[in-house]
């Protein structure tokens, strides 16, 4: 899904800088979803767990960056080194589960276990990169039928294109279990495809285990069954796998061969001396070409010399580059980064503020010689379209908005912000009625030239606690809602989260029932953009009684009666439950 770099943050410690693909970056679902996912991961806390650092989502290429761990992964030990003793196998997969439990416990669900996403280190194992799959589903990179994910890890839940589980993970750690153990997959060495439809026909025809050492079959017998419901739980593996493996599951000394263990070492001492980035060297000052020399002009001779030399070329100097042009060596080079922004995403290390000046649009000819162009000024310039790229990285949101005239300056300058649903209703909305400079429109004409016709009373609709991986979508105008956030993003009014309320469309409290009342309190007495778990819960920002009102994204007016509110013990937004009347507004 992306490259990975080694990086350091400000106060020197590593991390690796997972940047991802541009087409996952291009994908506004997957922005979302990455966004959404990354913020659980980064719950997640245990052992044998690689934590989430830092991250970002709304750069050119969103990027996560994790605690970095020296050592290698059990893909690379595998090829390089073949299978590890039992004992190691054991004691691997015991500690792989404890990691499993944190993350199952925090909601997530990894979605990709594999032998490249557990790392071997002198501190024994750990599992990393969960729960960063799911962002890359159900977005429109894979609604044509694509899957994310490694065919030769997949539970057959996961093969089959259905419903995951927490018990998907323990099927793809059964597999790590066999390969580690004996370099021999348990459904044949075929490519990838073709195992992906063994796994998926696993109700059919079981894996024959028959050739695997006794001692191990326990293990993959528990943990490769078909049916999800009846796979072993990591809680319950953990400790079956330190009774076989004869040793604590914490006691590392010595828990690998010789060899493997030396290859840690070396990444660790190699980890410990990074190499340094080449300084970064301001550009060369701008230097005017010397003077040319002059010569008073010779009148034509009237006849032809006896002897001729021919001219000689006036000497020039090349010119020499201005600022902000050429290579600037040591920015960007991420220890061998492809491109300028890798090294020190997100941290503030940016080194050389000229490798992101535009070119300038070429000036007329001066009839007059003129002095150039001080540097203090688009340095200035671009120093400050870095702060900005190093805040974004930093977590911090900013938006940056180019006004088309005159009028639109006017409302940047200190007027109050009004949520996007107020300021600018979506086409065929209702009117509003704003002071304008301009003509008059059609969203500002007064309210009593709209007339709102019902088109239904008082359906019933319950907006339940979403989990923590889930986004759950509220569309008015059918009205719906959907947990499993599949709702056409267009039509929805706005989204639930475990954390939060994101209102699309302005939400706000009317003081009655009718479609006037309801229409200012929509316009008139907003909620905030987002809402947060704490102020629903503890500051009752929405209660029952509450008519709240909203003009929708297809223009109509509706109406959410709230009837009964179900406050959430786990810090997680309330359970919702009321009636929706809707009325379509025409003039």
């Amino acid at each position: 899904m992306g490259t990975v770099y080694l990086s350091h943050t400000r106060g020197g410690q590593p991390v690796a800088l997972k940047v991802i693909r541009r087409e996952y970056g291009q994908d506004p679902d997957f922005r979302r979803r990455f966004e959404q996912e990354v913020q659980a991961a980064r719950r997640v806390q245990g052992y044998h767990i690689v934590p989430v650092v830092d991250h970002d989502t709304s750069g050119a290429q969103p990027w996560l960056a994790t605690q970095y761990v020296p050592g290698l992964s059990l893909h690379d030990a595998l090829a390089s080194f073949g299978p590890l003793p039992l004992p190691a196998v054991f004691q691997l997969v015991g500690c792989a589960a404890q990691a499993l439990t944190a993350v199952h416990a925090a909601g997530v669900i990894h979605r990709d276990l594999k032998p490249s996403n557990v790392l071997l280190g002198s501190g024994g194992p750990y599992v990393i990169d969960f729960g960063i799959a799911r962002a890359a589903d159900a977005t429109q990179l894979t609604a044509s039928g694509g899957m994310i994910g490694t065919p030769q890890y997949m539970s057959p839940e996961h093969a089959l294109g259905e419903q995951l589980t927490p018990a998907t993970d323990v099927f793809s750690l059964g597999l790590i279990a066999a390969v580690a153990a004996t370099g021999r997959h348990p459904y044949g060495d075929g490519g990838a495809i073709t195992v992906a439809a063994q796994i998926a026909n696993s109700a059919h025809r079981p894996p024959d285990l028959s050739g695997y050492p006794a001692e191990l079959r326990p293990l993959l017998e528990c943990t490769l069954t078909a049916d999800p419901a009846l796979r072993i739980t990591p809680a319950d593996l953990a400790p079956l796998c330190e009774q076989a493996s004869g040793r604590a599951l914490r006691d590392f000394s010595g828990w690998l061969p010789e060899a493997v263990a030396a290859e840690i070492t070396r990444s660790e001492q190699a980890a410990s001396a990074p190499p340094k980035p080449a300084p970064a060297q301001p550009p060369l000052p701008p230097t005017a070409p010397p003077a040319m020399p002059r010569t008073a002009p010779q009148a034509p001779p009237t006849a032809p010399p006896v002897t001729h030399t021919p001219p000689q070329p006036v000497p020039q100097t090349a010119p020499q580059p201005g600022p902000g042009t050429g290579p600037v060596p040591g920015y960007g080079t991420a220890y061998g980064a492809p491109y300028d922004t890798a090294y020190g995403a997100g941290y503030g290390t940016a080194q050389h503020p000229a490798v992101h000046a535009q070119t300038p649009a070429p000036a007329p000819a001066p009839t007059a010689p003129q002095k150039k162009p001080k540097r203090r000024l688009r340095t200035v310039v671009v120093a400050a379209t870095l702060v900005v790229a190093v805040g974004a990285g930093a977590g911090a949101a900013v938006w940056l908005t180019k006004k088309k005239d005159d009028g639109d300056s006017k409302d940047a300058k200190g007027s109050t912000s009004q949520p996007p649903a107020a300021k600018n209703p979506p086409k065929g909305s209702p009117a509003v009625a704003t002071p304008s400079d301009g003509p008059s429109s059609e969203a500002s004409a007064p309210p009593a030239n709209v007339t709102y016709t019902l088109v239904f009373e008082d359906k019933p609709i319950t907006l339940r606690t979403p989990e923590s991986l889930s986004t759950t979508m509220v569309d008015f105008d059918v009205p719906a809602v959907d947990p499993t956030g599949k709702l056409a993003y267009d039509n929805t009014e706005f989204e639930a989260r475990d954390d939060r309320l994101d209102f699309k469309q302005a939400l706000g409290k009317a003081d009655g029932t009718t479609p006037q009342q309801c229409r200012e309190g929509a316009l008139q007495n907003p909620l905030p953009n987002s809402a947060s778990a704490q102020a629903l819960n503890d500051d009752h920002l929405i209660k029952a009684g509450d008519i709240m009102c909203t003009v929708t994204t297809k223009g109509n007016l509706a109406m959410w009666k709230i009837t009964k509110v179900t406050p959430s013990t786990d810090k997680d937004i309330p359970t919702f439950e009321g009636t929706v009347t809707l009325w379509k507004a025409t003039r």
